[in-house]
């Protein structure tokens, strides 16, 4: 569950407590147009071992080249421990930590009864140290860095880590400096080799595959649950995880959504974000229609955030700060007469995007993230009126070694009337 769908879903959950059969899952009755939706299949190519392994090799390069240098980082359950070891793990009150050192093997702390769990998801050689019930790891984890001669020395703290994980290991190691390790794992993980790029075209694809079904069988009465459901069966259909969130009407004016629930009346925008992941890597686009004609001023709004997304685009240019992509867009949204500042452009233009959903760096003002080709990010201006509606166009991009960002998604939106073509 994404922030967006669990912020949309608090108020159904209340009405769920009483009606136990709310809580059902079913199936929805999906138009005929959706058996068209078939699997990525052999166009999938999984994450070899050695790109894993390349992972964890300019993981070390970085740190030896810190100045200060880490003499290692740790790293918790999460998307960056997947991302150097393809390591699944859920986070608990247990204490699983992957070790990265400034060079050699890595080093697994798990929990003994683990271990075999641990060590088949190993796709390169890895020390794995266990820790029993009655143990302490953290005590454990500061003696296997003493084994491996680190008895002081500057650890970094992958930023997914809990505190209170960091605050046990400070207790039992004080000799060591620890400090944020975002200056390796997130200049590992934002800028993306052509592989990572590839699963987000596809996850962007399929995507904007299955918003097009949607649109073009909306009925008036429909609720937003109803165009939600539909989105996440196609991805089913095409053997993906994905969801949506749907607003209608004055809705869209929350970029996040509203407790109140509607159905779809004669002149509502609609607006439908989200998107899927294929291997772990997320799309997240946003498409803005509305049922029936648009207004003058529906219309003007959307064309000022398509102007703004064109603006980001060409603003998104290796070695340029990443706040100045946020400036572009909003001086275009600002000159169409929705400005100034956030009064109608709510939000920050963008963030990263990989492995999650959201992720460093973020498109801001004052953001001072140097970009760097094959960085990824949302562009996602929009225009938000209280009580009326919210225009919102989101599309995927990738920062080129010279020139303009290229998108990630099959093209920008078309129109309020076809938003997919």
């Amino acid at each position: 569950m994404t922030r967006r769908t669990f912020l949309q879903s608090t108020a159904g959950a209340s009405a769920a407590a009483f009606s136990p059969h709310l809580l059902q899952s079913h199936e929805p009755q999906l138009p005929a147009a959706f058996a068209s939706l078939k699997p990525l299949g052999e166009r999938v190519k999984a994450v070899t071992p050695g790109e894993f392994q390349g992972r964890l090799l300019r993981a070390q390069t970085l740190m030896a080249g810190s100045r200060p240098a880490f003499d290692a980082i740790l790293v918790g359950p999460g998307t960056s421990l997947y991302y150097f070891t393809r390591v699944h793990w859920w986070l608990s009150e247990r204490l699983l930590a992957l070790v990265i050192p400034k060079s050699g093997q890595p080093l697994f702390l798990c929990p003994a009864f683990e271990e075999a769990r641990l060590r088949e998801s190993l796709v390169y050689p890895a020390e794995v140290r266990v820790w029993e019930e009655n143990e302490n790891p953290s005590k454990l984890l500061a003696a296997a860095l003493a084994d491996r001669g680190l008895r002081t020395g500057r650890i970094g703290i992958e930023q997914r880590l809990p505190f209170t994980f960091f605050d046990h290991l400070r207790a039992a190691a004080p000799a060591y400096e620890f400090v944020s390790a975002d200056s390796v794992t997130v200049l590992c993980r934002a800028p993306k080799s052509p592989h990572e790029l590839e699963f987000m075209r596809l996850a962007c694809e399929a995507t904007c595959s299955v918003y097009k079904l949607a649109f073009e069988n909306l009925k008036e009465g429909m609720t937003e649950e109803e165009v939600s459901e539909w989105v996440s069966a196609g991805y089913a259909r095409m053997k993906l995880r994905g969801e949506a969130m749907v607003l209608f009407g004055p809705s869209a004016a929350y970029p996040h959504g509203s407790k109140e629930r509607r159905t779809l009346r004669e002149g509502d925008v609609v607006l439908v974000d989200d998107g899927c992941e294929v291997e772990g890597y997320w799309s997240d686009v946003t498409r803005t229609g509305v049922f029936g004609k648009a207004s003058e001023k529906q219309q003007r709004a959307f064309e000022a955030v398509r102007k703004a997304q064109d603006a980001a685009l060409d603003a998104a240019r290796a070695g340029r700060l990443s706040g100045s992509v946020d400036d572009a867009a909003r001086s275009v949204i600002t000159a169409a007469g929705f400005g100034p500042g956030y009064k109608y452009f709510t939000h920050r233009l963008g963030h990263g995007i990989g492995l999650d959903m959201h992720e460093n760096p973020y498109l801001v003002q004052g953001s001072d993230t140097r970009l760097q080709p094959d960085m990824t990010f949302s562009n996602e201006p929009g225009i938000y009126v209280p009580g009326e509606f919210g225009i919102r166009c989101e599309d995927l991009m990738a920062v080129e070694p010279d020139g303009p960002a290229q998108l990630l998604t099959p093209g920008f939106q078309h129109s309020l009337e076809k938003p997919l073509g």
